[in-house]
């Protein structure tokens, strides 16, 4: 289980919620798209939560003026069930009709140990218009697609 961690700069997270629209294909009523944004992270914080289980579910941050991004930063938490969810993070420069794939990444979770995974991706990406993450819950086993928080630096 990866541990959260302050970044070692000191730059300060974009606010999302001045600078981008957050598309998004579902979510739950009770764990809405600004949980992700809020300051509640780490174990037990506050999530966003596709309405299905088992359903591929896509996330797109639509930036109101391109954008460099230096690092993202994200968090993932599952203390009920075993699964593996897999996390695809793609870029856009050409408002949005094309993706280039920058990271997967895929969770093992097991309530009786990892239960939490902290990602600090450092990136070099430059005038982005979008930038779009798909959640694959059930990759192995069953579950919901869900990110506890989400954070872009430039």
């Amino acid at each position: 289980m990866s541990q959260p961690t302050e970044p070692d700069d000191d730059s300060a997270p974009l606010n999302l919620a001045s600078v981008a629209t957050i598309d998004y294909s579902s979510e739950d009523p009770a764990h809405p798209v600004e949980h992700l944004v809020d300051e509640h992270t780490g174990p037990g914080g506050s999530y966003w939560a596709a309405a299905q289980a088992d359903t591929t579910e896509q996330l797109v941050l639509e930036f109101d003026r391109p954008q460099s991004i230096g690092r993202l930063v994200y968090e993932v938490q599952e203390m009920e069930r075993e699964r593996t969810q897999e996390v695809h993070v793609e870029a856009s420069t050409d408002a949005g009709r094309s993706y280039h794939r920058v990271v997967v990444q895929e969770y093992t979770f097991s309530p009786g140990g990892a239960t939490l995974e902290h990602e600090d991706l450092r990136l070099e990406l430059h005038d982005l218009t979008h930038l779009r993450l798909t959640i694959v819950p059930n990759k192995r086993g069953s579950g919901v697609a869900s990110l506890t928080s989400l954070r872009v630096f430039a």
